[in-house]
């Protein structure tokens, strides 16, 4: 009789989506700043009983990686509330070190998942400026200030100091996923932490993603067909775009093409 007067159930969905960083002038990117608030929104939504979060990113930045998964995992201490993570087409490097502050994580079935590793890259332009003539001039106070440079000659020590660099990133890479999944990954002939990546299916199998389905299906069968799913996701920030001048749209097309990259090594 009285079952209209039910509140229906409200459930906050973040929607964090792209490279992890500062992408470009107009910040498209993931970051904390730009996330902080709308997390924390999210989480002080009364009587939610969890929040859930959707990740499509192939990674980018370790520390805004780490930033928001931290951040995300206080919230929910603070606030008593279960986190649900939904892989869309790719959670891999930092967009999976952030689908581990999940309890749970659901992936779909041809989900990209995984890349536990560090990478760094660039380029070598060292032959083409003895071809065109150019001299390259540095000086620096502090003997390893020019490390890696593109205009010089790699040094063996330099690329020893990287790769030490990336171990130690590695490692806190590996400690976030080992302390999220714990008992959960199988312990297999397969290297987890090798930075390969695998579909959501195999992920799965591997116990590095939970279950398969989507956000509406997995929300409406644990609360209910009537459940409400609000969302809170970050402005895509067209205004600014629309001011920018013909050079920003130079910066824009750089930078479009960068972020490109980072998805292409996922095949997307």
């Amino acid at each position: 009789m009285f079952s209209f007067l039910k509140k229906k159930k409200i459930i906050p969905h973040i929607k964090l989506s792209g490279v992890i960083g500062n992408v470009g002038k107009f910040k498209q990117g993931i970051d904390f700043s730009g996330q902080e608030g709308i997390i924390s929104k999210a989480f002080s939504v009364k009587k939610a009983p969890c929040v859930a979060i959707t990740i499509n990113s192939p990674g980018g930045s370790p520390v805004q990686s780490h930033l928001i998964y931290n951040f995300i995992r206080q919230q929910a201490k603070k606030n008593k509330k279960k986190v649900i993570v939904f892989a869309e087409d790719v959670a891999a490097s930092g967009g999976y070190l952030i689908a581990c502050a999940g309890d749970e994580i659901y992936a779909n079935s041809s989900s990209i998942i995984g890349s536990i590793g560090v990478i760094y890259s660039s380029f070598g332009f060292t032959e083409l400026i003895k071809k065109i003539g150019v001299e390259r001039r540095v000086h620096t106070a502090g003997k390893n200030k020019s490390t890696l440079d593109p205009f010089l000659e790699e040094k063996k020590e330099d690329i020893e100091r990287l790769k030490n660099i990336q171990l130690d990133l590695h490692k806190d890479f590996i400690e976030v996923v080992e302390k999220s999944r714990g008992s959960k990954l199988k312990k297999i002939d397969i290297e987890l932490f090798s930075g390969e990546f695998w579909s959501g299916s195999k992920a799965k199998d591997l116990g590095l993603v939970d279950e398969i389905g989507d956000a509406n299906q997995i929300l409406k069968e644990k609360f209910g067909e009537d459940v409400v799913i609000k969302k809170f996701e970050k402005s895509k920030g067209w205004l600014s775009k629309k001011l920018s001048s013909s050079n920003d749209h130079v910066d824009q097309l750089a930078n479009i093409l960068d972020e490109k990259s980072v998805w292409q090594r996922y095949g997307l």
